[in-house]
């Protein structure tokens, strides 16, 4: 990640939690080395800065790619925020480009690096957690990379969808749960084995985090008639 990130673990690391006075639990579940998933409920913006401020370990996660695209200053002081504190650009969206994502979170498993993952897809807008999509799990499977389940309280009250600045009012309470072994479900081909061990992530994120739970999936609004028809239709989430 070069000296940029390295700056950001050690001197912008420090910092936050000298400001935002994190509550962190369970410091202890987290391997101290090999390849490891941080599975987090997601609720703010700022949740992809209060888990590696928190982890006693570098974290690497993916950021939308245009975080790292923009001109000027702006452009720039984007570009090495985002690098210091671990971010990954990727395009986001289905098809090619989650398949990408998942290539780039495999290859940084088997170099033995940490990665945080989201498996709700994207931040709940009413504080419910909703059901955790399957690609978290196949990589689980994929690489045998254990699972430590994340659970985050306050995020969403430190800095609420749409704000344009984090509050410290509030604080942050960060809980990193057991690593979960998720082989015993079966190989990552199978559909089967990939949402059994879907469900007992979330069922750790849920006990962590206390979260009243959505039974549903958070869906982007669908934009077109094809596109509802999708969403009701039987498939696997990734």
């Amino acid at each position: 990640m070069g000296a940029t990130y390295f700056l950001g673990r050690f001197v912008l690391t420090p910092l936050a939690r000298l400001v935002y006075r994190p509550r962190i639990e369970g410091r202890d579940n987290v391997p101290k080395a090999g390849p490891v998933i941080f599975a987090s409920n997601h609720m703010s913006f700022i949740d992809s800065i209060a888990i590696p401020v928190a982890a006693p370990r570098p974290v690497h996660f993916l950021a939308k790619a245009s975080y790292f695209d923009g001109t000027g200053f702006t452009g720039w002081a984007s570009r090495e925020f985002f690098t210091a504190i671990g971010a990954i650009p990727v395009k986001r969206g289905a098809g090619q480009a989650a398949l990408d994502a998942l290539d780039q979170q495999r290859m940084l498993l088997e170099q033995g690096s940490a990665v945080a993952l989201y498996p709700e897809g994207t931040r709940s807008l009413d504080g419910r957690l909703y059901k955790g999509r399957t690609g978290v799990a196949f990589l689980a499977l994929q690489t045998g990379a254990p699972v430590v389940p994340v659970g985050l309280i306050g995020t969403d009250k430190v800095m609420p969808v749409g704000a344009k600045r984090p509050s410290l009012k509030h604080r942050v309470t960060v809980k990193f749960g057991e690593p979960l072994d998720l082989g015993h479900h079966g190989p990552a081909a199978s559909g089967r084995a990939r949402r059994l061990a879907t469900d007992d992530i979330m069922a750790a994120i849920h006990a962590l985090s206390g979260q009243e739970l959505a039974n549903a999936y958070n869906e982007v609004p669908a934009q077109t008639p094809i596109e509802r028809i999708k969403q009701v239709l039987p498939h696997e989430r990734r």
